[in-house]
């Protein structure tokens, strides 16, 4: 499920993020950044459309997220301002590039997010399995208030 594996099958959907989000990336890098999100938004795979069919219009448990935002000089697949949560799909090209991936992830975690990584395929194949996880992710530390009667 997360990365590292798992058998194939089919898909089966806060505050926002200020434009200071993404501290020291300013001018034309920033710029650059969100015109390549925007072509991102455009171009999404199937996995990334089939997950967020799942997380759109806080119709997860409540939880808003945005797909493929400019943070730290990085564009995130999806990401959870509220829980400081990101997604990010990994196609077979991130096998060979786990250096980078690793470098993009601990950058990301200096500004104080968790990055969730998956497989494409487990995202088409165990749709279930990997909105349970990310949930458990979005809730881990959550202390639930009982509501008064």
């Amino acid at each position: 499920m997360r990365k590292g594996g798992g058998q194939e099958a089919d898909c089966a959907v806060a505050p926002s993020l200020s434009r200071s989000e993404g501290e020291g990336w300013g001018g034309v890098l920033l710029d650059t950044l969100r015109h390549r999100a925007r072509q991102l938004r455009n171009g999404s795979t199937g996995a990334e459309r089939c997950l967020w069919r799942h997380l759109r219009a806080r119709q997860f448990e409540g939880f808003r997220f945005r797909r493929q935002v400019p943070i730290a000089g990085y564009i995130a697949d999806f990401v959870c301002p509220q829980a400081k949560v990101i997604i990010e799909l990994d196609g077979g090209q991130h096998s060979e590039q786990g250096e980078y991936d690793a470098a993009r992830t601990n950058k990301l975690e200096l500004h104080g997010y968790r990055v969730l990584r998956y497989w494409n395929h487990d995202v088409m194949q165990r749709t279930d399995a990997v909105l349970a996880d990310i949930l458990h992710e979005l809730t881990k530390g959550v202390v639930h208030q009982a509501t008064p009667p």
